[in-house]
């Protein structure tokens, strides 16, 4: 393989798709860090220490996300497999609370379609041989 392969359409609506909700999880993070007084927000996540830990947990996930987005505009495996397993996740959560909440799980089945788009685009052929062609020899 050629190291001059050309990036897949596909890989790069990943890595934009990818850079929006790392984005997107930095800001509502710290927003809901700012929130964190109100008492009808604290309460409603369980108090102020479980607001803490969602605000600073979507932060982290946040910027790990967006760096890794940037790896996969570059062809990294490493990048490759953390959006998987971040998707996989994202996922898994999204059915929890679809079947969770029956009435209002909309949003939740719009995600898991999200991912699943994100995880075919991740893993068609075209993107499997450009990442495919920038892994290290074993």
């Amino acid at each position: 393989m050629s190291d001059q392969m050309t990036r897949p359409m596909g890989v790069t609506i990943v890595a934009i798709l990818a850079w929006i909700a790392g984005a997107l999880d930095i800001v509502s993070g710290t927003i809901l860090l700012f929130q964190a007084g109100v008492e009808s927000v604290a309460d409603g996540l369980g108090g102020t220490g479980p607001l803490y830990v969602a605000a600073i947990g979507s932060i982290v996930l946040g910027l790990i996300v967006v760096a890794v987005a940037a790896g996969l505009l570059t062809g990294s495996w490493v990048s490759r497999m953390i959006i998987t397993v971040v998707e996989v996740l994202s996922i898994i959560g999204s059915l929890f609370l679809a079947f969770a909440y029956l009435g209002g799980a909309v949003g939740e089945w719009l995600g898991i379609v999200i991912s699943l788009i994100v995880l075919f685009l991740l893993w068609g052929h075209k993107s499997s041989v450009f990442f495919g062609s920038r892994q290290p020899e074993a």
